[in-house]
């Protein structure tokens, strides 16, 4: 338990993190990468450069400090991370490590304004984050290893099929290498591949949405290839699967994980909301549905740039035919003319309020969504003119968490 003077020392440094916390973590990650290089292999190098992982971080800091005095306010937002912190391999041995060097940053981007007692108080409450953080995890740690089919650390699949679903997204069907059972998992659930690349100094670990419903002798993740634009190399890791990964080689993956799941006991209509390749966990929870529950009204909505990117297009269309009950909408915003030709579309541009309440039969319902972070922040304000409610509306990050405010 923290002292009421510590707490009171920590709040007090809130308005200080809200103006430097993402200085201290970006100074952070220098220290952390600079005195344990080692850790590189832990950590996605495209986040780092793209700045999104130390926004994640300062925001992960800033939060833990406002509520340092009901820290069971944060445990969602501790369990979300203890999930990929567990399918990375985080362990405990790694938390002194950070708070050592999270101390030090914090040091050296505030000076003389980071006192003893700041800096005592931090080390305290760290001590007791640090704490929560491997309590969670170590029973992740025991469910995914103690689990039927579980397993510890990383396993070799074989890629038994790969398949294009689009002109970007190839969908990659994985079996286990020593033919044994593999775990089940939920849907919206993903794991981390570890891909050892040639020529690539460190590991590259990468999170993959399972792209189809649990309870298959296999695991398909979908995976788009990520070309460089303004701002944003090349996938390094997408680009080996797509150019260099064939079928019958090998692949490791740590045990499914994710909070970001399908709601299995609530009957009420299900609305799925997805943007380019943020379509995979969709499909997922789809397929469940309509192998599990059938019966269930489901709306299924799908913004894509054309026809040529749009993927599973297909797989959806035979599932709307053989069952009434499932309506599926497409978006495109640039469609092409052979897309106009064929009625591939029900709208051209955006999804916006009108369209969306003229598709979906009720707000009652159940709202999940997926995507690029742009999008997600205008299905989310959508979402809320609407009149959905906030316990209804369900989404996942590709990648560190941010705000969609």
């Amino acid at each position: 338990m923290l002292s009421q003077k510590t707490i009171d020392i920590i709040k007090s440094t809130v308005p200080v993190l809200e103006v430097h916390g993402v200085e201290i973590t970006k100074r952070f990650y220098q220290m952390l990468f600079s005195n344990h290089p080692e850790l590189l292999n832990l950590f996605n190098h495209a986040n780092q450069r793209q700045g999104r992982q130390q926004t994640a971080l300062a925001n992960a800091v800033y939060a833990a400090a406002a509520h340092i005095d009901r820290l069971e306010e944060i445990l969602p937002a501790v369990v979300q991370i203890a999930h990929k912190h567990r399918s990375l391999g985080i362990k405990a041995e790694h938390y002194p490590i950070v708070g050592e060097n999270l101390l030090a940053a914090i040091k050296d981007v505030l000076g003389d304004a980071a006192t003893d007692d700041i800096l005592q108080a931090w080390a305290e409450a760290y001590g007791v984050i640090a704490d929560a953080f491997i309590g969670v995890e170590r029973d992740m740690y025991a469910s995914a290893e103690q689990a039927e089919g579980g397993w510890k650390g990383f396993r070799p699949f074989t890629v038994e099929r790969k398949t294009k679903e689009s002109e970007t997204i190839t969908s990659f069907y994985l079996v286990p290498q020593d033919g044994k059972a593999i775990s089940g998992f939920k849907p919206g659930q993903y794991v981390t591949l570890k891909a050892e690349i040639p020529g690539e100094k460190y590991t590259h670990m990468r999170q993959y949405s399972l792209s189809d419903a649990p309870g298959k002798p296999y695991y398909r993740i979908s995976v788009k290839r990520e070309e460089a634009c303004e701002g944003r190399p090349a996938g390094i890791v997408s680009a080996y699967l797509h150019e260099k990964v064939k079928e019958g080689d090998a692949l490791l993956l740590s045990a499914p994980a994710g909070d970001f799941t399908l709601d299995m006991e609530d009957t009420r209509p299900v609305v799925f909301i997805s943007g380019g390749v943020g379509l995979t966990p969709m499909i997922a929870m789809l397929n469940a549905l309509a192998e599990q529950q059938p019966e269930r009204q489901v709306t299924f909505i799908h913004q894509a740039r054309n026809g040529e990117v749009h993927a599973m297009r297909e797989h959806v269309a035979e599932l709307v035919r053989s069952r009434p009950q499932l309506s599926a909408f497409y978006c495109y915003s640039s469609p092409t003319d052979r897309d106009r030709e064929l009625g591939r579309f029900d709208k051209e541009g955006l999804i916006d309020l009108p369209w969306l309440k003229s598709v979906v039969p009720t707000m009652d319902a159940g709202f999940y969504f997926c995507g690029p972070v742009p999008f997600m922040k205008h299905i989310n304000r959508v979402l809320k003119e609407a009149g959905a409610a906030p316990s209804d509306i369900h989404y996942e990050f590709f990648g560190p968490k941010g705000s969609l405010d």
